[in-house]
């Protein structure tokens, strides 16, 4: 990971500070509007220190003053919260067919969206699909494109680290660049992290799913193939090459092997009980369908 020069050195009151500012921002985040003596009990921090850190937020515009709270005994206690457009972040769901952008605040809240349809798979431009996508969703949010502060690519496959290469993604053309994050943070402006969208959908069950509280599990996930993301101390374990969760390449009985990885979903543990096989097992037996994926 590169060194930031702007990082708060190991052991210093600027690291205190820093670690108690992000203690306080998470409280709010999770309780909403909350006074200085209920901050200092939820974080442990004392109440010096949270009128301290508190003035500070306030003056880096990431929280604001809401009204007071009446009612309670001894004096009335002003009320703090989060300032929505203090940051925003946008997420792409990329798939062969279409590319979902969402723009969120500071708090989560979605709000802008928009679906870029992506047909065609000759002379595919990947950052310039990436940032049509974003400028969809950020103008139905009412901002520019740099408001943002960072753009995060879910996609179907992994990104080898030593080579900075997607790999698992056959099927997404034009996406194989050496270097594709610093490729789509070039072409965007932005910083940009591109991460296998099952991790994201476990990193979302870990935040308010039914993996709340939960440090090591694993996620299992069927739609057009099958993946798996696995979760050790509260973090994904992406392997060495970035494909630890890659379990639809697997040998599988009954199943053509998958050499290479070169053509998606047609080998594997992923042709036995992907969407394709699981649509075919249903026509089988009757059942008219299709894949509306």
């Amino acid at each position: 990971m590169p060194s930031d020069a702007s990082a708060p050195t190991p052991g210093t009151p600027s690291l205190l500070r820093a670690i108690n500012d992000r203690a306080a921002l998470e409280a709010l985040l999770a309780h909403g509007s909350l006074t200085r003596p209920e901050l200092s009990r939820l974080t442990g921090i004392s109440k010096p220190t949270a009128s301290q850190l508190l003035a500070r937020l306030e003056e880096t515009g990431l929280v604001m003053r809401d009204g007071v709270r009446e009612g309670t005994p001894g004096r009335t206690a002003e009320l703090y919260r989060i300032v929505p457009s203090a940051a925003h972040v946008a997420g792409l769901d990329v798939t062969p067919r279409r590319i979902v952008a969402a723009v969120a605040d500071l708090t989560g809240t979605v709000v802008g969206e928009h679906v870029l349809a992506t047909p065609g798979r000759a002379n595919v431009d990947a950052a310039a699909r990436a940032a049509a996508a974003v400028d969809g969703a950020v103008a139905a949010a009412g901002l520019t494109r740099d408001r943002l502060n960072r753009i995060v690519v879910g996609i179907p496959g992994a990104v080898n680290p030593a080579t900075g290469r997607l790999g698992y993604a056959a099927h997404l053309p034009g996406w194989h660049l050496p270097g594709i994050t610093g490729h789509l943070a070039a072409g965007l402006g932005l910083p940009v992290e591109i991460e296998n969208d099952v991790n994201l959908g476990a990193l979302a069950e870990m935040g308010a799913g039914q993996a709340a509280g939960v440090r090591d599990f694993a996620l299992l996930w069927v739609g057009d193939g099958v993946g798996m993301a696995v979760v050790l101390d509260g973090r994904p374990h992406r392997g060495a090459t970035g494909g630890a969760g890659e379990i639809g390449y697997m040998p599988a009985v009954g199943a053509p092997l998958v050499r290479g990885a070169r053509l998606a979903h047609t080998g594997g543990v992923q042709t036995r009980i992907g969407s394709a096989a699981v649509l075919a097992l249903l026509r089988g037996h009757g059942f008219p369908g299709r894949d509306v994926g």
